[in-house]
C-alpha cells in the first residue's frame, strides 16, 4: 500500500508516493526488526551478546534485559490483535466480500504470536535459571 500497490484498502486522500509511504516502510522495518528479536530467546546470541558488537561483545545478556522488553512485546501483540480478531470489516476503507476473507486468512497466524512469544520467554527465562 505505501508502494501504491492496490491492497484491498481506499487510499482516497492518502499521500503516496509520500509521508503515508515512509511512515508504512518505516513501521514495517520496525516491526520486522522487533520480531528478529524473538531469536535472541532461542539462540546463543541472547545469551550472549556476539563478539562484533562494539563495547558489550563477548558480555552476558542479563536475563531480565530480554524477558521484561519480550513480555511487554507479547502483551502489545496481544492487546493490538486479540480485539480485532472478528476482522477489518468495521474499519472505514477496507476490503470487502472475498478480499476481506483473503486479507483475514493472511492475518490469522498473528493471534497465535503474543502467547506463543509469551511461552518462548518463559522457556527461556527458565534456562537462563539453571
Amino acid at each position: 500500500m505505501g508502494v501504491g500497490i492496490p491492497v484491498g484498502f481506499n487510499t482516497t486522500g492518502l499521500d503516496i508516493p509520500g509521508w503515508f509511504s515512509v511512515m508504512c516502510i518505516a513501521m514495517s522495518l520496525g516491526t520486522e526488526g522487533l520480531t528478529l528479536l524473538t531469536l535472541g530467546l532461542v539462540k546463543p546470541w541472547g545469551e550472549v551478546v556476539p563478539g562484533w558488537i562494539p563495547l558489550i561483545g563477548g558480555k552476558r545478556v542479563a536475563p531480565l534485559a530480554a524477558v521484561i522488553p519480550a513480555l511487554l512485546g507479547a502483551a502489545v501483540v496481544m492487546l493490538l490483535t486479540i480485539p480485532r480478531a472478528g476482522g477489518f470489516g468495521g474499519a472505514q476503507g477496507a476490503p470487502t466480500g472475498p478480499a476481506l476473507v483473503v486479507m483475514d486468512a493472511c492475518y490469522a497466524p498473528l493471534l497465535l504470536w503474543g502467547p506463543l512469544l509469551v511461552i518462548v520467554t518463559i522457556s527461556y527465562y527458565r534456562r537462563r535459571l539453571n
